[in-house]
């Protein structure tokens, strides 16, 4: 069995319903993802929380820096009615939630550790812990992801256990030293710059490469046809008739 499956649904069904939320991650699986990937950061007060942006007005009816902000103020606050009012009441969640509606639908994950500036060994550790704590043996096992070396070294120390990803937009030349010093197994790169070459000195070095976020199918058959592990979409059922199995 792949370590990745060849498609997740880039913070749930991003298309379809509000991103990084349980009803976007219910989505998902309605579709048939069998894997998402969502962003997890840190509130105020230091709760572990689904939110890609470092300020709240993008995504929900709050304003202000996330990070200034206490998880009771933000568990009162509408995160669906942005998108649509059909999802109005749609609340922020916490990643406990989250564990267990991927529990629910028997979905894995691609949780990435997105800390607010300044949270990186902070945030990372707190996700480690708590995955390990509360991940169960009947889900695929996670693959904690970051851009940031501070958050994935973190990660390494509290669970070293746990499959960690290292995140970049473009493939940098010194991409397998930056994965052995991170101790990270797999590798997450953008899609816009990457090209074949690139992708066959992964695969040759054996390590599995995700590539995000791309939500035409021509270039996801492409991605695929060049031996790309996975691919995170914003548009699954664009994909999913595509995707290898």
């Amino acid at each position: 069995m792949s370590l990745l499956p060849a498609l997740l649904g880039h913070r749930g069904a991003r298309v379809e319903a509000p991103e990084n939320t349980l009803v976007g991650i219910a989505r998902a699986a309605e579709l048939g993802a069998t894997w998402v990937e969502v962003d997890v950061k840190l509130s105020g007060d230091g709760q572990l929380i689904l939110m890609h942006d470092e300020t709240l007005e993008r995504t929900t009816s709050g304003s202000g820096k996330l990070a200034d902000t206490s998880w009771e103020q933000i568990e009162a606050l509408d995160a669906g009615a942005w998108f649509d009012e059909r999802y109005a009441g749609e609340r922020v969640p916490l990643l406990s939630q989250v564990i267990a509606r991927l529990v629910e639908l028997g979905l894995g994950a691609n949780l990435e550790i997105k800390p607010c500036p300044g949270r990186e060994a902070e945030t990372g550790r707190a996700v480690a812990l708590q995955v390990a704590a509360d991940w169960p043996d009947t889900l695929p096992a996670p693959v904690l992801s970051s851009f940031e070396a501070d958050a994935l070294l973190a990660a390494r120390d509290a669970a070293p256990g746990l499959l960690r990803g290292l995140l970049v937009e473009d493939l940098p030349d010194d991409w397998h030293a930056r994965m052995t010093a991170l101790d990270c197994t797999t590798l997450h790169v953008g899609q816009r710059s990457l090209l074949s070459a690139q992708v066959s000195a992964v695969k040759t070095a054996e390590v599995p490469l995700m590539v995000y976020t791309v939500n035409n199918a021509a270039r996801a058959k492409e991605l695929w046809s060049w031996g790309v592990d996975a691919i995170v979409t914003d548009d699954l059922a664009a994909l999913l008739p595509g995707a290898p199995r």
